[in-house]
């Protein structure tokens, strides 16, 4: 069972830039499919960005295309969302979700086997 610790939330102005990372408790195996979704208030969990573990291809919500950036480093078995230029509406729980290979949608919660327990990222305006 791989368990996932996510990091580097926190409170920020409106502008400004955050990085969260995501460590895995075990190995991180070439087939596996990383993401980032978000909660916020009263909402669904969306979406926000994967990355597939083998080639590094990644994909995006269209409203944080150009601001955030989904990377992994094989050293570190970590995974990381570097998010600039934040606005007001990014405010939400941010998870880290794990797939141990591509199957189904996935931009999808149901395309992924593991969650971490969340971390707060709050935009101030």
């Amino acid at each position: 069972q791989v368990q996932l610790v996510e990091s580097g939330g926190g409170l920020v102005q409106a502008g400004g830039s955050l990085r969260l990372s995501c460590a895995p408790s075990g190995r991180i195996f070439s087939s596996y499919v990383m993401a980032w979704f978000h909660q916020a208030p009263g909402k669904k969990r969306e979406f926000v960005a994967s990355i597939r573990w083998s080639g590094g291809i990644t994909n995006y919500a269209d409203s944080v295309k150009g601001r955030y950036t989904i990377s992994r480093e094989d050293a570190k078995n970590t995974v990381y969302l570097q998010m600039s230029s934040l606005k007001p509406e990014d405010t939400a729980v941010y998870y880290c979700a794990g797939a141990a290979y591509s199957r189904g949608v996935l931009t999808t919660e149901n395309a992924y086997d593991y969650w971490g327990q969340g971390t707060q990222v709050t935009v101030s305006s």
